[in-house]
């Protein structure tokens, strides 16, 4: 160990458990732990609902850090000038951070491993919150994949992933100069949660942000929520899926670590998950691996057309329509109780992300782009990979995606999934005594079962903004005339 400190940047990897970067600065020398909220132009601003998740996490990970004898140091402007200049008022000989994915942190690092270097500042960087580097899986062809399937039994011909680093015991904290303890921040001072009004009780109520609540989850989920997982997974109105997405977003646990501990339990037989549950599980975390495959070899992916043939699509411009999926008001029940979970909790069921996107798509005919962006603003798991990705899947202008000619009915989906109609009562309360013969197509109950359960249809609950059937055909009509093209 050096008498130099070694410099620790924090961005999407808010733990201390299986942190590359974080065991290689404490091997260089005394600890400058550093967050630094990016406020440059080139970084697309984080949403409402995932600044407010940061906060907690942020405010998560200094305790843990000051537990340890650390000290988290929190500034706010442009790393570009910032990470430089934090290294040479502290007079570090180490600059350690883990990677990212997207097109501007990549060029971001770039150009700041070349400014360190000149410095004569050592500098690396990690893979902290994938199972493979997106370079590291290509086809027979040496390209990258874009199909899923064959991507995925590429990753699993690759063997079990690495085992996680363990959490460090202790923490060497370097001394900061005055000038620049002076600037530093509290969560407090980043403004990230919502003051007036504060829309955030929902997320309160149903999340708990930060490394201990991401191992909290895992545990509940591998203990009990995984059983049957292969299949219920579809199922909205059941607690069966792990809900780790956010704490995978804000790096508060690693894929690895969720991959070891999976394995373990069921090697034990500590998990009540068969087998087919645990494959089905790593699947899907293998999709969110497959998104940044896809984002790191297709940059633009938030903004572009993956299929170049969808620039030409004629999407309709109905705002009135937008407006009413965005506040789950569009008279189909299961459509807007994903979009009303959304508002409330931040996060939705992934068969319903589907649907809900399928219907925005297909049958309002509306550029996936409008609702990505909803996304971005309203999900505490918006993740600049997987949130694109899906939703350009849905729309068939991705990599792998579903064929243009699928569009999901909202109403036998839900019929289907939640056929009780458990989830649909749970977040749109004014159907709550709707008959379940009803609940999926309040519009065809006769007059006395609406006034039997306190309903008056676009009054109480709107009527369809859509025919169906008209939508579905629209929608093929503009998808077919897209592709003959």
């Amino acid at each position: 160990m050096t008498a130099r400190p070694a410099l620790l940047w924090f961005r999407d990897d808010l733990r201390l458990s299986d942190n590359p970067a974080l065991r290689a600065a404490i091997e260089r020398g005394p600890l400058i732990c550093l967050y630094i909220l990016d406020t440059s132009p080139d970084r697309r601003p984080l949403g409402g609902a995932a600044r407010w998740w940061l906060s907690r996490s942020l405010t998560a990970l200094s305790e843990a850090i000051a537990a340890k004898g650390g000290e988290l140091l929190i500034l706010r402007g442009d790393p570009a000038e910032l990470l430089p200049r934090v290294a040479r008022e502290t007079g570090a000989g180490y600059v350690a951070w883990n990677r990212r994915y997207d097109k501007a942190a990549i060029e971001l690092d770039k150009s700041l491993k070349a400014t360190l270097i000149d410095s004569s500042i050592e500098v690396e960087s990690f893979n902290a919150n994938l199972l493979n580097e997106p370079w590291q899986v290509t086809t027979k062809a040496d390209g990258p994949f874009k199909v899923f399937t064959p991507y995925w039994r590429a990753v699993r011909e690759r063997g079990e992933p690495s085992a996680p680093l363990p959490k460090p015991r202790q923490l060497s904290k370097a001394r900061l100069p005055a000038a620049l303890r002076q600037q530093a921040l509290a969560v407090s001072d980043l403004a990230l949660e919502p003051t007036a009004p504060d829309w955030a009780g929902g997320l309160r109520e149903a999340w708990t942000p930060g490394e201990d609540g991401a191992r909290q989850r895992l545990n509940a989920f591998v203990g009990e929520a995984i059983a049957g997982y292969r299949e219920g997974r579809d199922r909205p109105d059941k607690p069966s899926t792990s809900r780790l997405s956010p704490h995978l977003r804000f790096g508060e646990i690693s894929p690895r670590q969720i991959w070891h501990a999976t394995t373990a339990a069921l090697a034990a037989g500590d998990t009540p998950g068969s087998a087919g549950d645990v494959e089905k599980f790593f699947s899907e975390i293998g999709w969110r691996e497959f998104s940044y495959h896809l984002l790191f070899h297709n940059p633009g992916l938030a903004s572009v057309n993956y299929d170049r043939r969808f620039d030409a699509m004629s999407w309709e411009k109905d705002e009135t329509g937008l407006k009413a999926w965005q506040k789950g008001l569009t008279g189909y029940p299961i459509v807007d109780a994903g979009l009303r979970e959304l508002w409330q909790t931040g996060w939705m069921h992934n068969r319903v992300r589907m649907i809900t996107a399928s219907f925005l798509i297909k049958h309002l005919l509306t550029d996936w782009r409008a609702g990505e962006t909803w996304f971005w603003d309203t999900l505490v798991d918006a993740d600049p990979a997987n949130n694109p990705a899906s939703w350009q899947w849905v729309a068939g202008s991705g990599a792998d995606a579903a064929p243009y000619f699928r569009v999901f009915n909202p109403v036998t989906q839900g019929e289907k999934f939640d056929p009780k109609g458990v989830y649909v009562r749970r977040f749109i309360p004014e159907l709550a005594r709707l008959d379940d013969k009803f609940i999926h197509r309040p519009w065809e109950a006769p007059a006395g079962e609406l006034n039997k359960a306190g309903i008056v249809l676009g009054q109480d609950y709107p009527k369809p903004i859509i025919a169906l059937d008209f939508g579905r055909q629209r929608a093929l009509d503009a998808f077919a005339a897209l592709r003959s093209e």
